[in-house]
């Protein structure tokens, strides 16, 4: 079993989204309804792997970055998909990442 960390849509105490960059989100299926326990991953610009998290069961997620340009991918037994996202500072930067069977 992986070691990644379950995640919530709730920012845990003592997050500054001010100073902080956070992208989350949610996985979902064709028919867009959340589809939990997906291992979602970080890539860099250049494709390497940062980072590991399961998506809650409501399909959320979130990793705390950098500012750049970033590859979020999902796997499943439901599926794969990937989106990009490229925070250019702090906040919070939210993305849908859809499952293709």
């Amino acid at each position: 079993m992986c070691g990644a960390p379950v995640q919530s849509q709730t920012l845990p105490a003592g997050v500054d989204a001010e100073t902080e960059t956070v992208i989350t989100g949610r996985v979902v299926g064709k028919d867009g309804q959340p589809v939990g326990g997906a291992f979602v991953r970080l890539l860099d610009s250049s494709g390497e792997f940062t980072a590991e998290v399961v998506a809650s069961a409501t399909g959320d997620f979130r990793f705390f970055a950098g500012p750049g340009s970033w590859t979020v991918r999902a796997l499943s037994s439901a599926g794969n998909g990937d989106t990009t996202v490229a925070p250019s500072g702090p906040g919070i930067h939210e993305t849908t990442i859809t499952l293709a069977a």
